[in-house]
This record gives C-alpha cells, sequence and structure tokens, in this order.
C-alpha cells in the first residue's frame, strides 16, 4: 500500500492505494465522495470525467492516481458554490445549458479552463475548446451561448 498526497479543491488529501495506476476519476468518486466527474467511456474521449489539473482541463478517467500526485486537482464541486458559482456554472444556469446534465460537468470544467487562458474567446475558439466533449442530448447550441454569455462576449 502507498499513500499519494495531492490537493483537491484547495485541499491536501492523502489517498492510500495498492495500485498507483488506479484512475484519478475513481478515487475522486469512491475514496472522496466528489461524484460531479462521471464515468462516461473510460477512454478519454468523451469528456464527462474533466477535472482541472493545475488549471488545466484533463480526463480523470486516463490520468493515474500517481500522475496527480503533488498537483492541484479542480472538480466540479470546487469550482463554485451554490451561493457563489463560477461564471461558467452561473452562464449555464442563465441559459439552461443542460438537457440530461451528464455532459454538464466536462463541458463547465473544459470552459472554465479555456476562459481562465482565453477570457474572450470567439465563437470558433469554444467549439475547437470543446469538441471533444460529447453531448448526446443535443444541447450545444445552448452550451455555447453559455460559454459566451461567462465571456461577457454573449
Amino acid at each position: 500500500m502507498a499513500s499519494f498526497t495531492l490537493t483537491v479543491n484547495g485541499s491536501a488529501r492523502t489517498v492510500e492505494s495498492h495500485d498507483p495506476n488506479q484512475p484519478l476519476l475513481y478515487v475522486l468518486r469512491n475514496a472522496l465522495r466528489l461524484t460531479g466527474a462521471k464515468f462516461g467511456c473510460g477512454l478519454g474521449q468523451c469528456g464527462a470525467c474533466t477535472v482541472l489539473i493545475d488549471g488545466q482541463a484533463a480526463r480523470s478517467c486516463v490520468t493515474s492516481l500517481a500522475a496527480a500526485a503533488g498537483h492541484d486537482v479542480t472538480t466540479i464541486e470546487g469550482l463554485g458554490s451554490p451561493e457563489h458559482p463560477h461564471p461558467v456554472q452561473a452562464a449555464f444556469i442563465a441559459e439552461q445549458a443542460a438537457q440530461c446534465g451528464y455532459c454538464s460537468n466536462g463541458m463547465v470544467m473544459a470552459s472554465a479552463a479555456l476562459l481562465a487562458g482565453t477570457p474572450k474567446p470567439t465563437l470558433d475558439e469554444v467549439k475547437r475548446a470543446l469538441a471533444d466533449n460529447l453531448c448526446r442530448c443535443g444541447a450545444h447550441d445552448r452550451i455555447l451561448k453559455a460559454v459566451m454569455r461567462a465571456s461577457g462576449r454573449a
């Protein structure tokens, strides 16, 4: 058994694991009870498991616990709060940018990462940033409007 320490939503957390290659997603959901990141494909292709690692969007289903150790991990639970939502979260609510909601975590986290690096993206930049995040419900138009709203360009 090995110990791995990472900062999750601003708090240092130590996790014990027999498997350093265990996906970060499993650690977040099972050990830390942070269930905002969803298991979608398990291959890093759908984006439902997206978290921020050192501010960059990362697929937690293909990021190992060992790779995340020593880094700052932000989940949707740490992005904002009901009282003080992150601007992307507030825009998603205002634009009703979720239908079933399964992709929302990934869309919000990828959008937050985009806006942190590119505060005033063009619509094409938003489309490129979210191109690998899948939404089966077809809420893409509302999601794009929400990101543009969050950027102040709507």
